[in-house]
């Protein structure tokens, strides 16, 4: 352990993983700490992650931030679900989205058990009759109002995203040093980290490190030799390739995941561009083949050259390594389906501000951060490696691998409750919630065999009038919303900076 105070900060990269550390840092405990931030403009960023969850928001808010200024600088627009494409069957297609999964749930049994007991009596429709967000992102509308209770998350421009923070940051006290790292001291006897040396020459001395060096994870596994465990075996995608095009429509607030034969794509709407890649298995598809299935299949003309991304799934041993936490893509990666990369980074820097070592850092506030992270990037690992594994795609190889291929205890366990009697469950600090859980599982097509008969204890005529009326009232507020294009540009327009 080190008795060391802690109070100069040293983040090593920037993008937003780094700008997003800093932000947070600095509006919190800024009196506290000196924070520097070291980056070089010759190194880029991956700068792919321009989707985002519902979690944004309250950090945003934690961060007093307003939504208007950052939606108008980040050219962002709204998300209320992902809409997965042939993930189950080609042909297929289902919305995980942000909102909850009808209303009539109690201690004993969730709404799903109710729908599905109206199922068995020969009525209820479908589950997604019975989710505002869902019924509101299949329309492409959106608002907000005072009353009106609408769960959403935001598609937002990476690189703008790391320049605004930037610009929150530095006034606030965050010193930004550019240049590469040349090498990184330790102390001869504890291993700790003492001071970054630029290859200007310039040290960068500090007591805690924060490795926001992406893939290269340059003071956590090249100075400090943590160790990567491999998830390649249940997520065995390695590849993308990134394209920004002209937008052709209105955008959406849905992102779209469109399987196909070695992997998938994602379709992104921003306001003055898309962003879209297709993410594949390299043992399964060729880069230039890849490259080609993203171009013919984009719409809209291409705004930059394709742009090649190679990565490896799988986590840190430790993200917390004598005085150095690691976020973002340095602390490990599962891969961009479901959108958690920002998210990781900000509960991350969340969890780090609470647990702050301002009196040193020792193993015990070390082993608990590290815990408390491999059990949320498991559950997500487990909810990533659900949507491969639970398919009948027979037609390629990829496919066959992914449906026949070994899962972690932890998810087979999930699949035969549910496929046994359509439990769903959210534990501890889970980021996926059962509704969650339960879109996907339905919309992978996963049938149960049985449900919580609850609902039988209900007159079929009551049950059916509930969800009847249930439906009919998402109905009506979903066509009282505007178009999400038309709300955008009421509430940010682009270039209304």
């Amino acid at each position: 352990m080190s008795e060391q105070v802690v109070k100069r900060v040293v983040i090593a990269g920037g993008g937003t993983a780094g700008w997003v550390a800093a932000a947070a840092l600095v509006k919190q405990l800024g009196p506290l700490i000196d924070i520097t931030l070291v980056e070089s403009d010759e190194i880029g960023t991956v700068g792919v992650g321009e989707s985002t969850i519902p979690t944004s928001r309250n950090f945003h808010q934690l961060l007093g931030i307003d939504e208007q200024a950052f939606m108008r600088a980040t050219q962002a627009t709204f998300k209320l679900g992902i809409s997965f494409e042939n993930w189950g069957r080609i042909g297929d297609r289902y919305i995980h989205s942000f909102g909850e999964n009808g209303k009539r749930s109690t201690w004993m049994a969730e709404f799903h058990h109710f729908w599905l007991e109206a199922r068995a009596q020969g009525f209820g429709g479908s589950l997604s009759d019975y989710c505002f967000e869902l019924q509101a992102a299949d329309a492409g509308k959106f608002a907000k109002a005072d009353g009106l209770d609408i769960n959403y998350a935001y598609h937002l421009d990476a690189t703008l995203y790391a320049r605004f923070l930037r610009a929150l940051a530095e006034p606030a006290g965050v010193k930004r040093v550019e240049g590469k790292i040349a090498r990184v001291e330790q102390h001869a006897e504890t291993g700790f980290i003492t001071a970054l040396v630029l290859e200007s020459g310039v040290r960068v001395e500090g007591d805690l490190f924060v490795d926001c060096t992406g893939f290269r994870a340059l003071l956590i596994e090249q100075t400090l030799e943590t160790g990567f465990e491999d998830w390649t075996r249940y997520l065995g995608t390695n590849s993308a390739f990134a394209v920004q095009t002209r937008s052709t429509g209105p955008a959406i607030p849905l992102t779209r995941a469109i399987a196909h034969e070695a992997g998938w794509r994602w379709r992104i709407p921003l306001q003055h561009r898309v962003g879209n890649g297709i993410v594949y298995c390299s043992d399964f598809m060729s880069d230039e083949d890849a490259r080609a299935k993203l171009l013919n299949d984009i719409e809209g003309e291409p705004l930059t050259e394709p742009r090649l991304i190679r990565y490896r799934t799988g986590a840190r041993r430790k993200v917390w390594n004598k005085n150095c936490v690691a976020l973002g893509l340095a602390s490990g990666f599962i891969e961009p389906l479901e959108s958690t990369s920002i998210h990781l980074v900000k509960v991350a820097v969340t969890r780090l501000i609470q647990s702050f070592p301002f009196g040193g850092c020792h193993e015990a506030a070390a082993d608990r951060f590290n815990a408390q992270s491999r059990q949320e990037i498991e559950g997500i690992r487990d909810f990533i490696t659900l949507h491969y594994h639970l398919t009948q795609r027979d037609d390629s190889p990829f496919w066959d691998r992914c449906r026949t291929m070994e899962i972690p205890d932890s998810l087979a366990q999930r699949l035969a409750l549910f496929r046994g009697d359509a439990h769903a469950w959210q534990d501890g600090i889970d980021l996926f919630r059962v509704d969650s859980w339960v879109q996907v599982l339905l919309g992978q097509g996963l049938a149960p065999e049985s449900h919580h008969r609850l609902a039988k204890m209900m007159n079929p005529s009551e049950l059916r009038q509930a969800l009847g009326a249930l439906k009919a009232n998402i109905d009506g507020a979903v066509a009282r919303l505007p178009a999400h294009q038309d709300f955008l540009a009421r509430y940010c327009p682009a270039g209304d900076a």
